[in-house]
């Protein structure tokens, strides 16, 4: 099981850690959109019980165990096309997307 982060991303969360805090990334899901899950990506001020932990580039990455299943193997960017920034998920689990990107589906 793992999560890993492009370079870019790697970047983008230091930067946040550097002027938010924080102790680690968490990501996880939330049932939402038109596909059914949606991506949850923040700073962690405490890891809990039952969190998984990973580490990338000294960055500790902490995932619930429910979300867990739905994210496993993800590898996460962070791109920027015009006004827009945003964390990008290549997700092995997702069988679809929806159109606008927001959510996903697995099967």
């Amino acid at each position: 099981m793992s999560i890993s982060l492009t370079d870019a991303a790697i970047h983008r969360v230091r930067e946040f850690m550097a002027r938010e805090g924080g102790r680690a990334l968490r990501v996880g899901v939330k049932r939402t959109g038109c596909s059914g899950w949606a991506y949850v990506v923040g700073l962690a001020e405490t890891i809990e019980p039952g969190d998984h932990q990973f580490e990338d580039a000294g960055i500790t990455i902490v995932v619930d165990a429910e979300s867990l299943p739905l994210v496993d193997g993800s590898r996460i960017d962070f791109v920027i096309d015009g006004l827009n920034r945003t964390f990008k998920f290549d997700n092995p689990n997702a069988t679809e997307e929806c159109g606008c990107g927001e959510s996903f589906t697995i099967q």
